[in-house]
Parts: C-alpha cells; structure tokens; sequence
C-alpha cells in the first residue's frame, strides 16, 4: 500500500503542476500559511468582541465543514472515475488493468486526499498561527494542541461526509435509517449533557480519554466506509429513458435549451442532484447556522440571518462547480459551439438551481421567526451567489474545480469576494433593509460576465 500511496501523491503534484507549475501550486499552501499568519494579528481586537472559546468554536467548525465538504467525494466517485480518470491512465482507475483489490485502491486514494488536503489547508493555517502568536501574547502550546484538535476536526468532517455519502450510494433506505439512529443519538448524548463536538471539547481540556474518542469518531465511520465500497461498480451499464427532448421543449426560453436540459440529466443520473444537495449544501450551511446561532448573546437576530444569508450565498455560488466537474470542453469542441456559448448555458443551468438555496433561505428565516426580514435575506442571498457565479467564470472559466487551487486566482477571487461582502455585512448589522443594496452586485456581475466570455472565448481551453 505504501508503494501505491507514494505513486498517488506523485501522480497528484504532477498533475497540478503541470496544470498551474510546480512553483505556482508549491505557494498554495504559503498563501494560506500568510493569511493565518496576518489573520493572528487581529485577535487582539476581536477578544474584546468575541471570546477566545467562542472564537475557537468557530475556527474547530470552520474546519469540521471543510472536512464534510471534501468527504463529499464519496457520493461522486462512480462518476469520477468513469468521466474523468477514465480519460487517462492514473493509478486511482487501475483495478481493471492491475491485479490489485479495488477497495484497496480506494483506500489508498482516500489516505492520499486525506494527507493532501491536511497539507493543503490544516498544516499550512496552523503554522501561520504559531509563527504569530510570539507577537500577540500566546503560548506556542497553543499551536501545538491546535494542530492536533483541528485535524481532527477536519478528519471527524472527512469521515462523517465518507461515511454517509457511501452508505447514500449503497441504499437510500440504510441511509435514512442510518441518519435517524445517527440523530437519535444526538440527542440523547445533548439531553444527556455529553460533549458532542469532541476536539472542540478536546483544545478545551485535554485529557487521554477524549482524545482517544475523538480518533475513535474519525477511525470507524472511515474504515465502515471503505468496507461499503461497491467492487467494480463503475463499469456497470444504465439505460436511460429520454430525457432531453421534452426537457429541452421546456427551456426553450434560454439561449441553448438542448445545453442545459444536459446540465440537468448530468445532475440527475449521476446522483448528484440529490447527493450535493445535500452533503455540499444542506448540510455544511446547517453545521454554519448551528455554530452562527451560538452566538446570540453577541449579535442580533436579524444579524445572524443575514450573515448566514451571505454565506449561503457564497456556498451557493459553488453549485456552479457541480455544472462543470464532470467533463471537459473537448466533446463540445466537435459541435457548432463556442466557449462563450457553453458558459451561457451554464449560467442558466447555474439560475435554475438557485431555486434550492431560496427555499433553503426562506425556510430558515421563517423557522427563526424572522418572516419580516425575507425579503432583504433572499435578496442578499442570492445577489451574492449571482456575483460569485460571475467572479467565478471570469477567473476559472469552464474549470472552477481546477484553477481555485492556483494561488494567483484564489487571491484574486478572494479580493473580488471579500470586499464587497465585508460592506454588506457591514450595512447589514447597521439595518436590516439595507441588505437590499445588494442589487447593485448582479449588475457588477453581469458586467464581469460580458468580460468572462470575451476573455474565454479567446483562449484554447485545456481540457483537465
């Protein structure tokens, strides 16, 4: 297993460095590294607002969502494997061709993203920390147990999201029986007065005990996901009846109907209409509006609404990955079509599906007793998803799974996100109904759109 985890890493930075160059995707890490680091200075400022407990709760949930979002790719892996690995000769695809156990293969695989991300983002964000905290007055004990209690809320996230997403592909049945015990037991571990969140509870005190419950919580959800895994699954045939004719009849209105009818069955038939959802969607934003809800004693309500709205509104702007990480420009490259044209239909798949997180919102503003702020939370909500969309496209093109991952365009799209959203929030807190100048940012989007394709069309894409 470790010859074939070694040859997987390899496989990995080959890759992203062919794709971005081996300098360029070496400074990812180094960015978040910097970004921790500047970030350690405002703590000084922000006790005063929000206690250190608070603040580490927050940070533990960040982390435990990252975990969830990545583990996400247990839903998608059939899909994975045949549109993508399929297309070249990489080692995660070789169980038809070598005599090598397929589950073995995907545990390799899991162990290799589990390693990449953590040195992707975990590493990287603590030891921006530590070389900080000399200057703000922390012990470098605290790094230290940092390190320790954030991996394992991102591996508890990764776990968990690996664990429900295979039981998802095995039965729809097992998993609604599965999250009902799994709730169930929640419950009654809270009415109990047992800590649920166990490195949060871990950073707050250690002890031997806890730590060898919270690796308990990563080992078995990973290890009965890894024994879920369906053998040979990726070669089965499906039949399908069809679809595109009278879906195309019913989005007649858009620029290329037949184009985003395909969007649509993609989504359906390959599960993830349902699986990201919910493992993409529903449930980091509900992770989000627990741990927001927390910290009612410090803002109001119609703030935090509305800060989750603006999040919401970021996630939501990542459905346009769902759009795209299956296939590449090649196949559209033999039609009559230019990237231009793909991108519209895109962003008009990207508008229908906007339905699910104005539900989502419009749900929870009447669940939290908000109904007289639904207007200004919607509004807010999805002016943030469009703009992000528009961002989105004119940075990464038709490859937003790929190229976020390249320093320079993560900067860049955290500079042109962060700007306006620090102002919203801001006008926001200071009135609800503010909220609504968030209008102008479609218009802005629309603007960055009309850019995106000129600058795409221009450009040989590189099919990754």
């Amino acid at each position: 297993m470790l010859e074939l985890f070694v040859g997987m890493m390899k496989e990995e930075w080959r890759v992203h460095a062919t794709m971005f160059g081996s300098l360029s995707f070496a400074l990812y890490p180094v960015l978040i590294c910097a970004i921790a680091f500047m970030g350690s200075f405002l703590l000084p400022l922000i006790r005063p607002l929000l206690p250190f407990g608070d603040l580490a709760l927050l940070t533990h949930a960040l982390f435990l969502l990252l975990g969830l979002m990545i583990g996400a790719f247990g839903l998608l892996m059939n899909e994975v494997m045949e549109r993508r690995f399929g297309e070249a000769s990489t080692l995660a695809y070789a169980a038809r061709t070598l005599p090598v156990p397929e589950r073995l293969l995907f545990a390799t695989f899991v162990v290799k993203d589990t390693v990449y991300y953590f040195a992707l983002w975990v590493l990287p964000f603590v030891a921006g920390f530590a070389v900080a905290s000399p200057f703000v007055g922390i012990p470098l004990s605290v790094p230290a147990l940092l390190l320790l209690t954030l991996s394992l809320s991102f591996l508890t996230g990764l776990a968990a999201a690996f664990f429900l997403s295979t039981v998802y592909t095995r039965s729809k049945r097992l998993f609604a029986a599965v999250c009902a015990v799994l709730l169930l037991a929640a419950g009654a571990a809270h009415l109990a007065g047992l800590t649920l969140f166990l490195p949060l509870a871990l950073f707050a005190s250690f002890s031997w005990g806890t730590l060898l419950a919270a690796c308990a919580l990563v080992l078995v959800p990973a290890a009965l996901a890894v024994a879920l895994v369906r053998p040979g699954s990726a070669a089965r045939a499906k039949r399908h009846a069809d679809l595109l004719t009278p879906l195309s009849g019913r989005l007649a209105l858009f620029p290329h109907p037949a184009l985003a009818a395909k969007d649509c069955i993609d989504l359906v038939r390959s599960g993830s209409a349902v699986g990201q959802t919910l493992f993409s969607f529903l449930i980091p934003l509900g992770v989000i509006w627990f741990f927001l809800s927390l910290l009612g004693r410090f803002l109001p309500a119609s703030g935090i609404l509305l800060l989750f709205a603006v999040l919401t509104g970021v996630i939501a702007s990542t459905i346009y990955i769902w759009l795209t990480m299956f296939e590449t420009f090649g196949p559209y490259a033999c039609l009559p079509l230019g990237v231009a044209d793909v991108l519209k239909s895109k962003i008009c798949s990207f508008a229908v599906l906007q339905a699910i997180p104005a539900a989502f919102i419009a749900a929870v503003t009447l669940l939290a007793g908000e109904a007289a702020y639904l207007l200004p939370a919607l509004v807010l909500c999805l002016a943030v998803s469009f703009y992000g969309l528009a961002v989105t496209v004119y940075l990464t093109g038709l490859s937003p799974s790929v190229l976020l991952y390249d320093p320079r365009v993560l900067v860049l799209y955290l500079s042109a996100i962060g700007a306006p959203l620090v102002a919203l929030i801001a006008l926001a807190f200071a009135n609800p109904w503010y909220a609504m100048a968030s209008l102008v940012l479609p218009a802005a989007g629309w603007r960055i759109v009309q850019r995106g394709f000129v600058k795409w069309e221009g450009r040989e894409v590189t099919g990754f």
